[in-house]
């Protein structure tokens, strides 16, 4: 078992108990079912739907098993006790970059709950690590794939 402590939204904690849920309440009973079907065709050594089954439910534990791990290890931010002044997990940060005015904004959140297409950046990637601890107004230089981007934190939010 992991001793790997992870923050997680709330809404990010209540995603994994739902996938947990569906997984030992729908998908267990499920397979448990296909097995028991293929076990009454007959010659289990020659049943392929047989050893399909098996290997899925081998499959379907394994998952389970990361689950609970992880959400055993889960642990809830208070977002109200997080400083609004810095950049920290959670935080809601609007950048202009220095090179060409645009302004982007982003949500820095655990990497499980990343979502670049809604704007939540993994707390972990490049961008994120660059701004952590930094201030409104400061200037910082981070190193992309791209090469090296200017950004001015223009606004922090939660």
């Amino acid at each position: 078992m992991s001793t790997d402590i992870k923050y997680y939204t709330p809404e990010g904690l209540q995603k994994m108990k739902d996938e947990l849920n569906q997984l030992v309440m729908v998908e267990r009973p499920s397979i448990s079912r296909q097995i028991a079907e293929a076990r009454d065709k007959g010659d289990l050594s020659e049943n392929a739907e047989y050893a399909a089954a098996k290997e899925a439910q081998s499959m379907l534990e394994l998952k389970i098993s990361k689950l609970q791990d992880t959400l055993s290890n889960a642990r809830l931010i208070d977002e109200k006790k997080l400083d609004n002044t810095k950049v920290l997990i959670f935080s809601t940060v609007k950048l202009k970059n220095a090179k060409n005015g645009s302004v982007v904004s982003y949500k820095l959140v655990p990497e499980n709950e990343t979502n670049i297409k809604a704007g939540k950046l993994s707390v972990s990637s490049p961008i994120a690590k660059g701004l952590l601890g930094k201030t409104i107004g400061e200037k910082v230089e981070i190193t992309v794939p791209a090469g090296v981007v200017a950004f001015e934190i223009i606004e922090i939010s939660r």
